[in-house]
């Protein structure tokens, strides 16, 4: 699409031209600069959620290596080719002499008796990608008994086993545990290759950290090359690690404890992550602090502050809790002669990293984060004084005694609500503690993260950077997904086991930290009257960790006209979304799994102004029903929760809750229900009650959003433009104080043929940049912005 704009972009400006009118002017004062822009201002959070560490960035290519995952084969397949060999994972308990640990942390390792030939398979995460030609490192700790002294035969074969692409063998093998190790070169290539480790003997041999990772790595620092130079490509200034609800835990026993993360690889802990797999953990502490400095970003550790997300360390034993952050910037920093300096140049790095930011937990508040924060507040400033102290905002609130230096806020919302919201710091006090805002993204509304969630994205980072004096840095989350455990929707970058593509919202942030600027100009805006946004989209049903039936739905338009009805003779015209159990009964649509965010959508997603009814009844279960409108993409949020929160209230869901008043649910008893919508307007009714009156579900928000900044290192002048129009915005942009060089305006321009079009691994460069040139007449520059687009202009002395 923005070829033919461009190359309709003459008519367009002589269009523009002759009527004289524009429906954006910015005007630009470049003679009277304002404050400063924070190098620090776009950065990434890495959080160890949907196997971005182990599975992604950290490439290690077997699954389970150290056979801690569990007391089964996860991840293995044995297979004794004549029936009479045997494997199983072991616990070393110090009962049996025979069952030696690898060492005191690594207490678990695989047992095979063999008599004849057997064979070990491992296909890591999802397959692991083998390229011809590269070289890959296997190495395994072993020890044998009973006289075993066959050699083992290491091969990588194809998904489908009939292809041998690299090989080694092993051998010479004793009583006590040591380590072997071998070079496999590829000889051919598959994204799903498998590692087969097989021999032929007698006697027991006991096998532990089972290791294969590739020899080509990303600053030889061991990590995957090109998801590191993906987010390097980001330019970020600073790297918040590990997390995120990883910092917290499920509970205190599977809180993150950076300790048992450095040091050698098979001391290290693995720990159960929140987010539904073990952590090996080989991207630690220390892993961490080399990959923010790799990145040139400043570290920001995340600790935990003795408090999960269901239970809380007691305040009488919270010393070892502080006393670990303390150690943290002792390790980051200390020196060589510190013990845990010491530890930190035994692994490789005497230089101390320079940590300058801590975060005190994450997403934690309320009486028992006040009384911790306190705690580390004081021990932290004591020893330690120029760390920067960054403390959660959660509920409207964070500590006031002792003030924090930076206060990180978090926000999740629709593309309209991030747009409604890019004054948000406009009025900051700016005598308050600098704004973190730690994670941010839409995730309403977006399907797997469309052009029209960047928009929204866009548009509210024109605030931050319009409000950097305040705003210290910003980081959009999460960071990465393997498309194979996608646990969060959307993720910046998604990947499988040998590609990767960036979401549009990548390329927002790429652009906008590629054009930071030096200092902020002023810039006045004006756009004509805000935009206002209607409810449009599918219908649905769903249910939250409960079973449910509904019957009689039918969608009327304003004009009476019915869109659609379902008696349930069939499922017809229905989709079905997420882990239900559906089945017809008696008339009825019965939905019968406890489980989350289960739903059925069914209708047009140009749907507009229109009336929602039926029946519906709760069966069991925690909560009541979910009735969906407004729905655009799978992912979608959007509903009217009746019994929602444990059956405790009813309210609106649309990007923020609405209406919300305490009420709940009788179970057996049907219920009539009607939700009519108008506009941006929803009404709900509950059995000819009316329970909500909601005027304005969808934000209203601005055509154009706009901030521009000075580059000092060659004068340019940086406007970065943001239509959030579903057609094409005229702007008329004069910069006072400069005139173009020779005429031209350099730009680039993120757009796309549709508000919802998105990247995959087959088209991954479905919506990304491309480059223009705008022309200039004076210090005025005329130009059209596509729907739904991002431009950024550098203006040339």
């Amino acid at each position: 699409m923005l070829k033919h704009f461009i190359r309709l972009l003459p008519l367009l400006l002589a269009s523009f031209a002759q009527h004289g009118f524009a429906a954006a002017r910015i005007t630009v004062n470049a003679a009277e600069p304002g404050h400063a822009i924070p190098p620090t201002l776009w950065g990434v959070f890495f959080e160890d959620i949907n196997h971005s560490a182990d599975g992604g960035i950290y490439p290690e290519l077997v699954r389970n290596r150290s056979f801690e995952d569990s007391d089964k084969l996860d991840g293995w397949r044995f297979t004794s080719l004549d029936g009479k060999s045997a494997a199983m994972v072991v616990v070393a308990d110090g009962t049996s002499v025979l069952l030696k640990p690898l060492n005191s942390v690594n207490r678990r390792s695989l047992r095979i008796v063999a008599d004849g030939e057997f064979a070990l398979q491992n296909e890591g995460y999802w397959g692991m990608n083998v390229a011809q030609g590269e070289h890959y490192t296997l190495k395994f700790a072993i020890r044998v008994l009973d006289g075993f002294d066959a050699p083992i035969v290491a091969k990588l074969v194809s998904a489908d086993g009939s292809r041998l692409l690299g090989s080694a063998e092993l051998k010479g093998f004793s009583r006590e545990w040591s380590y072997r190790s071998a070079e496999l070169t590829a000889v051919g290539s598959d994204t799903r290759a498998k590692l087969v480790l097989s021999s032929r003997g007698k006697g027991t041999l006991f096998l532990d950290m089972v290791s294969l990772m590739p020899k080509k790595n990303w600053k030889h620092h061991g990590l995957r090359p090109d998801l590191a130079q993906a987010i390097h490509g980001l330019e970020p200034g600073f790297m918040r690690f590990p997390g995120g609800c990883w910092v917290e835990g499920e509970t205190i026993d599977r809180m993150y404890n950076w300790k048992k993360t450095v040091g050698d690889i098979d001391s290290r802990i693995p720990l159960w992550n929140i987010w539904g797999y073990y952590a090996t953990h080989g991207l630690g502490f220390h892993e961490y602090l080399q990959l923010a400095e790799d990145l040139g970003a400043e570290p920001l550790f995340d600790t935990n502050c003795g408090m999960s997300h269901k239970e809380v360390v007691p305040m009488g034993s919270m010393d070892k809790w502080v006393q670990d952050a303390l150690d943290a910037i002792e390790y980051a920093n200390g020196p060589t002669n510190s013990h845990w300096g010491a530890m930190r140049a035994k692994a490789g790095h005497p230089a101390p990293f320079k940590l300058k930011y801590m975060e005190i937990g994450n997403e934690n508040g309320g009486e028992a984060y006040l009384q911790r924060w306190q705690l580390f507040a004081a021990a932290i400033r004591s020893k330690y004084p120029y760390i920067q102290l960054i403390a959660n905002f959660w509920k409207n609130g964070y500590p006031q005694l002792p003030r924090p230096d930076v206060v990180d806020e978090h926000y999740y919302d629709t593309p309209e609500w991030f747009m409604a919201h890019a004054n948000r710091y406009d009025k900051y006090d700016r005598k308050g503690p600098k704004i973190f805002v730690g994670e941010y993204a839409v995730t309403r509304n977006c399907g797997l993260g469309n052009l029209r969630g960047a928009i929204g994205e866009a548009a509210f980072m024109t605030g931050l950077e319009r409000n950097s004096d305040v705003v210290c840095m910003a980081s959009y989350a999460p960071l990465l997904v393997n498309l194979k455990h996608r646990a969060w929707n959307p993720d910046l970058i998604n990947f499988d086991t040998a590609n990767w593509y960036g979401l549009p919202s990548y390329y927002v942030q790429k652009l906008f930290a590629q054009n930071r600027g030096d200092v902020v100009l002023p810039t006045k805006v004006e756009s004509g009257e805000p935009i206002p946004r209607a409810i449009s989209g599918r219908i649905g049903v769903g249910t939250w960790n409960t079973q449910a039936e509904f019957s009689d739905i039918k969608v009327t338009s304003a004009e009476g006209k019915v869109l659609f009805a379902s008696d349930f003779g069939t499922t017809n015209g229905w989709k079905f979304l997420g882990s239900g159990n559906w089945a017809l009964t008696n008339g009825a649509l019965r939905q019968t799994a406890e489980k989350e965010f289960v739903r059925a959508i069914a209708g047009d997603s140009h749907w507009t102004d229109y009336t929602l009814e039926l029946r519906a009844r709760k069966l069991g279960g925690r909560e009541g029903f979910l009735i969906l409108f407004g729905i655009q993409n799978d992912e979608d949020r959007n509903w009217w929760n009746i019994g929602g929160w444990d059956n405790t209230a009813h309210a609106i869901e649309f990007g923020e809750q609405r209406g919300r008043r305490a009420s709940h649910v009788e179970s057996i008893r049907w219920y009539d229900i009607r939700v009519q919508v108008h506009g941006a307007a929803v009404k709900c009714w509950l059995d000819g009650k009316l329970i909500h009156d909601v005027k304005d579900v969808v934000e209203t928000t601005d055509r154009v959003y706009v901030t521009s900044a000075l580059d000092r290192s060659n004068g340019d002048i940086i406007v970065k433009e943001v239509n959030t129009a579903p057609e094409p915005t005229d702007v008329e942009l004069t910069v006072n104080g400069l005139k173009p060089a020779n005429g031209k305006v350099k730009a680039t321009v993120l757009s796309s043929g549709s508000a919802r079009d998105e990247n995959s691994i087959e088209l991954p460069q479905h919506v990304a940049p491309k480059g223009a040139y705008f022309s200039a007449v004076g210090n005025v520059v005329r130009h059209t912005l596509p729907p739904n687009s991002l431009a950024v202009l550098r203006i040339s002395p």
